[in-house]
């Protein structure tokens, strides 16, 4: 069981991961462009792919709940690199959660930041993921 459990949650999470590293993509397009039309059309896509990766979000934190929990509280608190892990996941959330603002900014047409902003907010979330991956395989801290 606890194989599935990691199998769904890696799933998911790789879903996720592709959704929000595309989003702040679009934001580039979105802030070079002047056509109001293209805007719009930008605003239908970004509000989708939000909406779309959302519950693959929801279902990576709750198949990792269930699988600190399926491990028990002793494996838990012998595992500090997971606690690591969890500053990183922590960190990957307040991300997904910093776009969803950013959206809204955008739906209202009051973007404040330029395309090049967006290039370092698409690239920079890459080393945290880099982290909680090199954290969850190789368990330096166990």
């Amino acid at each position: 069981m606890i194989l599935w459990l990691k199998a769904l949650h890696i799933f998911f999470m790789v879903a996720w991961m592709a959704g929000i590293f595309y989003l702040p993509r679009l934001f580039v397009y979105h802030a070079q462009t002047d056509n109001q039309a293209v805007k719009d059309q930008f605003k239908i896509m970004e509000r989708k792919l939000w909406w779309f990766v959302t519950p693959f979000a929801v279902l990576t934190l709750v198949l990792g709940l269930s699988l600190i929990f399926s491990y028990g509280r002793d494996w838990f608190r012998a595992s500090m690199w997971l606690h690591y892990k969890l500053v990183g996941v922590i960190l990957i959330y307040a991300y997904h959660f910093y776009l969803y603002r950013l959206l809204k900014q955008f739906a209202r047409d009051e973007n404040r930041h330029s395309s090049r902003f967006y290039r370092f907010l698409n690239e920079a979330p890459v080393l945290v993921l880099l982290a909680i991956v090199c954290l969850a395989v190789v368990k330096p801290f166990f």
